[in-house]
């Protein structure tokens, strides 16, 4: 079941038929042999699919949770639209820039002050130095006060919240079109949590297209109008969120009650 979505407007976001596959021994060496069955579509033994024959489509401004028990692929999905990862079978288009909030700790350089690593990452982005100048007091005000206190000390001293809230100040300026988040508003204190949370709504209201994957059935209800719902290897559901989480809960086991999705 898709969700309606206008004729008119072309999508941002097109998975077609698409199916990962996983080594369940990552310690194993592949033979020859078994890099040839597995470029061939042949399964050797020791591999398993994580999902197959997923196809979707989101347009620009859609608002599009991913629902699933751990261990469906719910990010490796998203790391295949972000291009981290490329799928065995089946095609991804994503049509225009995308900020990936998944890994905030990556791209930094622990050698390096704060400062310095502010520039670093949003160069890794394709941001210049200009660009930077006249965000900088932005992004520092967002990741707090600690950050902005321990601006010129190396970053391997900051704590891993300090960190965490640093990546995300940065990633949430790109004023990218597309938007992929991976858990990251699970971290941090509740006043950093509310702080990501009005900053989310804020991009929504400007009209950018979120791809969310969480376990908190409060988030998704809060940024999300869409569920998609992966279930054993496959996408089960594809339609308006409330009916995803039911259908989840329901499989689950879970009453009404719950939060986690």
């Amino acid at each position: 079941m898709a969700s309606p979505a206008p004729a008119q407007v072309d999508p941002v976001i097109s998975v077609h038929g698409v199916g990962i596959q996983f080594n369940r021994n990552p310690r194993r060496r592949l033979r020859w042999r078994d890099v040839v069955r597995h470029t061939a579509g042949v399964e050797s033994k020791g591999m398993f699919w994580a999902f197959r024959n997923v196809s979707f489509t989101i347009h620009p401004g859609e608002t599009v949770g991913v629902v699933g028990a751990n261990g469906e692929g719910k990010s490796t999905l998203l790391r295949l639209i972000a291009g981290v990862l490329l799928p065995d079978e089946g095609q991804v288009h994503v049509h225009g820039p995308v900020a990936a909030i998944i890994e905030l700790q990556a791209g930094f350089n622990s050698d390096l002050s704060g400062r310095d690593n502010i520039y670093l990452k949003a160069g890794l982005h394709g941001r210049n130095r200009k660009w930077v100048d006249e965000r900088f007091d932005e992004i520092v005000q967002f990741a707090g006060h600690q950050v902005a206190a321990s601006l010129d000390l190396p970053f391997r001293h900051y704590s891993s919240g300090m960190k965490v809230r640093l990546g995300f100040a940065l990633v949430t300026q790109l004023d990218e079109p597309i938007i992929l988040v991976d858990e990251v508003m699970a971290v941090g204190d509740k006043k950093f949590r509310r702080r990501c949370y009005r900053k989310f709504d804020e991009l929504i209201a400007q009209g950018r297209t979120l791809f969310l994957v969480s376990h908190s059935e409060r988030e998704l209800r809060r940024f999300c109008t869409r569920g998609l719902y992966l279930r054993d290897g496959e996408l089960a559901f594809d339609g308006p969120l409330e009916q995803a989480l039911a259908m989840y809960d329901e499989d689950q086991g879970v009453s009404d009650e719950d939060d986690d999705a």
